[in-house]
């Protein structure tokens, strides 16, 4: 018996259990073979779910979405209480009343994990969770059906999600989704047949769909995240006509019914905000895998990241099929803005560690040394300040505090805190100006140019060291990118995956403006033009109004260099 309940009237009676209908009753049976309730214990509702999940994966079964699973526990476990669980700001709800039945396959795998035997113990018993693992089910999950997971990976996509517990270590699994900005109707009137409820369901699931998302990502079940765009948009194989299928999004039409969901997806306001909570939940991802680009990461894990990236697009367009092209669009750009920022990402941490290895290198450094006291500096900035008219005192500044950073072998976090500082010196006149934007990237422009200048002296010179030089300066343009992201993204009260976004949708319309009203962009390199109005690094200086292309600038200098 279960709750008054004979677990035959449970599985067989409608009326009392309406799930029937629609679910799988081996779906059922597993939750009543794994799950039990008990008195003074709780489980994350997310680890639930994981479980789940994995189970309908190996299973080869259609899950149901987070919100219909949640109705479904209520209804084979009668009488459960949610509740908020954890310290201010990385709180989750909790199942209270259930836990893993001790024969059950799932708490033989978790056993070397203490802290979820801490949170099946009684409160009173219960000590502080270490933030490590956010989702304990799903590294054992994995565990047992890796092998059969592993053949159903689609282009060559890794799964290391059975050794989750090893690549721990890397990420940052203590974080959780931020609170999503309100949606501002603006005033405009609702859609003919849309009303408030419809569009509270949809943020609602939204949510829930998102930490789903988060869930899964943080135990490198990438895979997974395909299953559940599926699931949320409501993905049919029109040619299957699968009854089970249909019965799936039986609950989520309750909720909010498709055609319902077909109109908000054409409607302004959800467009914004979807963008939005889009933007922060792929910036807590990309903080979640990559939580310090210099910190090394071991290179099975770096191939799944950017197999992961690689797959994104393909699945979320797969997924949305016979969704509005108004909402493809903006989850898209949202989605190909965050792999992209993986992939940078990934690359500028396999930069870092090849040139770790050189700057400990001491033989490498003096040579490094030896060669750069032969370049012609003053003829670099001679070439260079036609473009730039930078100041002569701050390059001197620049190339001594370089010769001596890297004389004095410092480590590669001393480095990148030397390139900070720079950015720092330079930016300071522009904080808190809406200039800001334009003269961080026209400064990077500028440091691009001038490390190409130094370059290009080494290599006629034939220097022994070139090879290093080319490798460090590959990861100090990188980094710089990476710092001026993220001081661009400061600055607008945005986050840097919402900064690459607007240039990826300028990418996709084909248009070269800049969003900070300028008539370049780094993007568009080889079609821009100087502008006269930016002091950085620099003084002012006129500019003839005809103002020759970069592709024509960078020409001149490469023929009239040495002569």
């Amino acid at each position: 018996r279960l709750g008054g309940t004979c677990r035959v009237c449970l599985l067989t009676n409608p009326s009392i259990f309406p799930f029937s209908l629609c679910v799988p009753l081996c779906q059922v049976q597993w939750l009543l073979d794994n799950y039990e309730t008990a008195e003074g214990v709780s489980l994350p509702r997310s680890t639930l779910y994981c479980h789940y999940l994995l189970h309908c994966q190996e299973q080869k079964l259609e899950p149901v979405n987070a919100a219909s699973f949640g109705k479904l526990i209520r209804s084979v476990f009668m009488g459960l209480r949610t509740r908020r669980l954890g310290t201010r700001g990385n709180s989750k709800y909790h199942y209270y009343g259930l836990r893993i039945k001790a024969c059950s396959s799932l708490i033989r795998l978790m056993e070397d994990q203490q802290h979820l035997a801490m949170r099946q113990q009684p409160f009173s018993q219960k000590q502080r969770m270490k933030p490590v693992q956010k989702v304990e089910g799903m590294t054992n999950g994995m565990a047992a059906g890796s092998g059969q997971q592993q053949q159903q990976q689609g282009a060559g996509l890794s799964d290391i999600s059975a050794q989750v517990q090893q690549y721990q270590q890397f990420l940052d699994a203590s974080r959780t989704l931020p609170e999503f900005p309100d949606l501002d109707l603006q005033g405009k009137a609702l859609p003919e047949g849309i009303e408030l409820e419809h569009i509270k369901s949809f943020q609602l699931l939204y949510r829930e769909h998102c930490e789903a998302i988060l869930d899964v990502t943080i135990n490198l079940q990438f895979t997974l995240v395909e299953t559940l765009w599926k699931t949320f948009w409501r993905f049919e194989e029109s040619q299957s006509g699968d009854t089970g299928t249909l019965a799936v999004h039986d609950e989520s039409e309750k909720r909010l019914p498709k055609d319902c969901l077909v109109i908000l997806c054409k409607y302004d306001p959800v467009l914004r905000w979807s963008r939005d909570c889009d933007n922060t939940l792929y910036q807590g991802l990309v903080e979640i895998l990559i939580p310090d680009v210099l910190r090394p990461i071991p290179s099975a894990l770096t191939q799944a990241i950017r197999n992961f990236a690689k797959s994104l697009e393909s699945w979320l367009t797969n997924a949305m099929m016979n969704i509005p092209e108004e909402m493809v669009r903006i989850k898209v750009t949202s989605a190909s803005s965050f792999a992209q920022t993986l992939r940078r990402y990934t690359s500028l941490n396999h930069l870092a560690q090849a040139a770790r290895a050189v700057l400990q290198n001491t033989a490498q450094i003096n040579q490094m040394l030896s060669d750069l006291n032969r370049v012609d500096f003053a003829n670099v900035q001679e070439q260079a300040s036609w473009v730039c008219r930078c100041e002569d005192r701050v390059v001197q500044q620049l190339e001594q505090d370089f010769k001596l950073t890297l004389q004095q072998q410092n480590s590669l976090e001393q480095w990148a805190a030397w390139l900070d500082g720079v950015v720092s010196q330079v930016l300071k006149p522009y904080q808190a100006s809406a200039a800001f934007p334009k003269a961080a990237k026209l400064f990077l422009l500028k440091w691009s140019f001038y490390s190409s200048m130094v370059i290009r002296d080494l290599t006629l010179r034939s220097a022994a060291s070139f090879g290093s030089f080319h490798l460090i300066r590959l990861l100090y343009d990188e980094y710089m990118y990476y710092l001026i992201e993220h001081r661009v993204a400061q600055a607008k009260g945005e986050t840097p995956i919402a900064v690459m976004g607007e240039f990826a949708s300028l990418g996709r319309s084909l248009n070269p403006l800049d969003p900070d009203k300028g008539n370049y962009h780094p993007c568009c390199l080889i079609q821009s033009t100087w502008q006269p109005d930016i002091k950085l690094l620099i003084e002012d200086c006129p500019i003839p109004d005809q103002s020759l292309p970069l592709t024509h600038l960078w020409r001149s200098e490469s023929i009239g260099g040495r002569g």
